[in-house]
Formats: C-alpha cells, sequence, structure tokens
C-alpha cells in the first residue's frame, strides 16, 4: 500500500474518534514566479497529519477538557524516516504532545484513542 492510500485511511479513521482532529499538513518548498525559493509547511520535519486530541484532565481540574498536540507521520512498510523527521517527533514529544511515525490505519487508531 503507498503512503497516500494509507495516510488518506488515517485520516478517515480518525475523523471518527471522538476529540480528534488532524489536518494535512504539506511540507516542501518550490521557486515562485521570480525564482525567490518559498517554503511551505509548518516546520523542516513537521508530520503529515498534525492537530490535536480532546482529553480530560486530573484531579483539580475535572471535568475541564484540554488539546494535546498531535503529530503523525505516515510511512509505508518500507518508507525511511529522516533525521529531521526524528528530532521533531522527539521535540513533541519532549514537549507532552504526541508524536508518533506509524506505517497503518490501525496504528494511528491505536494511539489516538
Amino acid at each position: 500500500m503507498n503512503e497516500t492510500t494509507i495516510l488518506q485511511r488515517v485520516r478517515l479513521a480518525a475523523s471518527k474518534l471522538p476529540g480528534v482532529k488532524l489536518f494535512r499538513n504539506n511540507v516542501g518548498g518550490l521557486k515562485d514566479q521570480s525564482g525567490r525559493f518559498v517554503q511551505f509547511g509548518l516546520h523542516p520535519g513537521s508530520a503529515d497529519l498534525i492537530g490535536w486530541k480532546s482529553v480530560e484532565i486530573t484531579a483539580d481540574m475535572v471535568g475541564r477538557r484540554v488539546a494535546v498536540f498531535v503529530s503523525v507521520e505516515v510511512k509505508t512498510a518500507t518508507g525511511a524516516i529522516r533525521p529531521e523527521q526524528i528530532n521533531w517527533q522527539n521535540q513533541v514529544d519532549a514537549a507532552g504532545g504526541i508524536a508518533e511515525i506509524i506505517r497503518s490505519e490501525t496504528e494511528a487508531v491505536r494511539i489516538l484513542k
């Protein structure tokens, strides 16, 4: 299965999970009409899908919901992970977010539940 198909399946599955919102994050760059290089996307190495998962937090704030940042990088079974993607994942994890590199819809649903 190619990466685009996995990505589409993950987006569809995530849309059915309560409190989860994911958005496509295309990262890259190109030259504009004047030849100037323009970068797009959140940050080099940032994941294919970004968003949040709404969670209820503990005792002193019972009933209040917060959004936890979610970063999902989609790869095929043999897709290589770039160093900047590992760096991004480490930074999101260190800040308390959820950052995963997944290779199937099943893996994505597991981390988002």
